[in-house]
């Protein structure tokens, strides 16, 4: 089995100002790197939307399949494609919004383990709020969900899947999915990054 993390990290920051989120700091610490601490080592891609890389050099950028997706669906259909012609019946795909500071340390542990079952994905809930860009699959059934089904939306390629649930809301007294959209988002994270020390 090799797993393979995704950090979606392709969004426009339109109600930011269009700022790319992968470089914004909470804590003083970009997002794109809080992420990338929390993957212990695993071989990563990078999802930096539409059209040129912009040279985080973390890992293998590879731009959206903006062709025939739009949003976080692009990103995945991009990372899906990119690993399909060497794609082992085991392997999986970890993904991550970038805009997400305080992931949980196990997050990569749980979510393969939420698989064991047999199911074909995974995604993260806290609170009863789905956080379907936080999710795992196995790759060959996503890949062939892609080529027969087109979904629109990870929601929907989760749905197509079966996927299970992972809740943390017994685990986090805070939700650790909060991302940042908003000033106010951000302004909210930076509180929170000086209070818990993260």
């Amino acid at each position: 089995m090799t797993l393979h993390a995704l950090i979606l990290a392709g969004g426009r920051g339109s109600r930011l100002g269009d700022v790319r989120k992968a470089r914004l700091r909470v804590g003083g610490i970009p997002l794109l790197d809080r992420v990338v601490r929390r993957l212990h080592d695993l071989p990563v891609l990078l999802a930096t939307g539409p059209g040129s890389t912009p040279g985080f050099n973390i890992g293998v950028e590879i731009p959206d399949d903006s062709s025939s997706y739009a949003g976080p669906m692009a990103g995945i259909s991009a990372a899906l494609r990119h690993l399909g012609p060497d794609t082992g019946p085991d392997d999986l795909l970890l993904t991550l919004a970038v805009d997400t500071p305080f992931l949980p340390e196990d997050y990569a542990t749980r979510m393969i383990a939420a698989l064991t079952s047999g199911a074909d994905a995974a995604f993260a809930i806290w609170g009863g709020e789905l956080y379907p860009t936080n999710a795992i699959y196995r790759l060959c059934p996503a890949l062939q969900k892609i080529h027969e089904t087109r979904p629109h939306s990870p929601k929907a390629l989760l749905r197509s899947l079966e996927a299970v649930e992972v809740d943390w809301t017994d685990d986090a007294g805070e939700n650790p999915f909060a991302n940042l959209n908003t000033l106010t988002d951000l302004l909210a994270l930076g509180r929170r990054a000086i209070a818990t020390g993260k």
